[in-house]
């Protein structure tokens, strides 16, 4: 299919950017290690045709420092890169989720594989597991990972919904009781692309099989240097972007019991970015929270409302902040109409500015 050839080579130009068996033989997960994977808000259901579902498996033994740091910094990049895509003049709809393997601080059971968060629209939860992702001496089982993603993801049944695996690692592709060519193989009949990412050098990836995943896998095979700093060039624009970027927080009117928690995870991922303004993570981030993939429905008035998911003037008065609580139905649905234009004319200008951008550089 047309999106399906467009969106892997737009990735796989995003992640080069960054620097540049069968399921019944894995063991059970240990529930001591794979508990607390859930984003702070759970989104509310989507139901779209236009649906991107990306599991990022990264290796975070002790030599992979450099592209955990990577993973952090670039997110935003990588997803900004599937917004640009469109099916049939619609956005698409993405979703993120996250495993870590090879890490000697998870469950030796789960072949030292831990789930670290599902399928997701709640970016920020995602940077901030991201963020909180620590190395550790492993067995790097590339073939136990790719099972345990295939496993327990709630992958889309759709057929127009696009599913890929990008998998990292610098050991051999082969490692482990678990095939990972016959995993890599299983996955693409569930369409599913495994696309992988050798990080060292190119003659050492193919002669470690993992050339040869992404052949059964249906994908690419990308070759990275996890320890080259990533390249950003400073543009004129950059400060009015990240000024607007905080700008928007001030037009998200929470509602729910993690409300309060959600707006610290947000506050966060842009502390974190903004701590990695050499790498223009905070640019990157200001361009997906202008997107409308940068949806926090499961949390924010404002989104719900525009996703039809609730109606302000009649959600309890006990899932809103005392600001929200003590106005009318009327009053209260005004004010998130009142934010919705606003912000609408906030990531407006970001979009403008970022193109300013773009042809600059």
């Amino acid at each position: 299919m047309k999106i399906k050839t467009n969106l892997t080579l737009a990735a796989l130009s995003a992640i080069t950017a960054i620097s540049i068996s069968s399921v019944s033989a894995e063991p059970a997960p240990d529930p001591r290690k794979d508990k607390e994977t859930k984003p702070i808000v759970d989104p509310p259901p989507v139901n779209a045709k236009n649906r991107i579902q990306i599991a990022l498996l990264l290796d975070t033994s002790n030599s992979m420092d450099g592209l955990i740091d990577q993973a952090k910094t670039q997110l935003w990049k990588v997803v900004n890169t599937f917004i640009a895509a469109d099916r049939n003049g619609e956005p698409p709809i993405i979703e993120v989720a996250i495993y870590e393997y090879g890490n000697n601080d998870n469950a030796l059971a789960n072949n030292w594989v831990r789930l670290v968060s599902p399928f997701s629209r709640d970016l920020d939860s995602i940077s901030a597991k991201l963020f909180a992702l620590k190395t550790n001496g492993g067995e790097e089982y590339c073939g136990a990972v790719i099972q345990r993603a295939m496993g327990d993801l709630q992958w889309d049944d759709n057929k127009t919904t696009y599913k890929t695996i990008f998998i990292a690692g610098n050991e051999p592709f082969t490692q482990g009781e678990i095939n990972a060519l016959s995993s890599s193989k299983e996955a693409l009949a569930k369409g599913i692309i495994i696309n992988t990412i050798h990080c060292g050098p190119r003659q050492e990836g193919i002669d470690g099989a993992w050339h040869s995943g992404a052949a059964q896998g249906g994908g690419d095979f990308l070759v990275i240097d996890q320890d080259k700093t990533v390249a950003h060039i400073p543009a004129p624009q950059d400060k009015r972007i990240s000024d607007l970027s905080l700008e928007l927080n001030k037009t998200y009117l929470g509602y729910g019991k993690m409300r309060d928690a959600a707006i610290e995870n947000q506050n966060k991922a842009d502390s974190d970015a903004e701590a990695h303004a050499e790498k223009g993570a905070p640019i990157q981030r200001a361009v997906t929270k202008a997107s409308g993939n940068y949806s926090n429905a499961g949390w924010d008035l404002v989104d719900a409302w525009k996703e039809k998911k609730i109606d302000p003037a009649t959600i309890p008065a006990d899932e809103l902040p005392e600001e929200l609580a003590k106005l009318t139905p009327e009053e209260r649905t005004q004010k998130v109409k009142d934010a919705a234009e606003t912000r609408a004319r906030i990531q407006t200008e970001i979009n403008e500015l970022n193109a300013e951008r773009e042809k600059h550089i």
